[in-house]
């Protein structure tokens, strides 16, 4: 069996989903980010499930993870809710 190329290997790895939202610069980086975040809990999860990691270290990475996704929010100035329609 052929090894896979970087490209096929990362995106089996890290998939990513197709926006279907509003466009705006923003909101594309912050659907990115969301991904990478949930990516990464489930990575994390696994990794406590299987006992690589304590409940506590899996506990602090992923709020370390959910600072970073929520300082991406407040960065990229996404307001919580919707602009009013016209």
């Amino acid at each position: 069996m052929d090894e896979p190329k970087g490209d096929e290997k990362n995106n089996f790895l890290y998939p990513r989903s197709r926006y279907y939202g509003q466009f705006k610069p923003e909101n594309l980086v912050f659907n990115a980010n969301l991904q990478e975040f949930a990516q990464k809990v489930g990575y994390i999860t696994n990794l406590e499930t299987n006992g690589k990691l304590s409940p506590d270290e899996a506990y602090k990475q992923i709020k370390a993870l959910w600072k970073q996704l929520k300082s991406s929010k407040k960065g990229l100035k996404i307001c919580d809710v919707p602009p009013e329609q016209p």
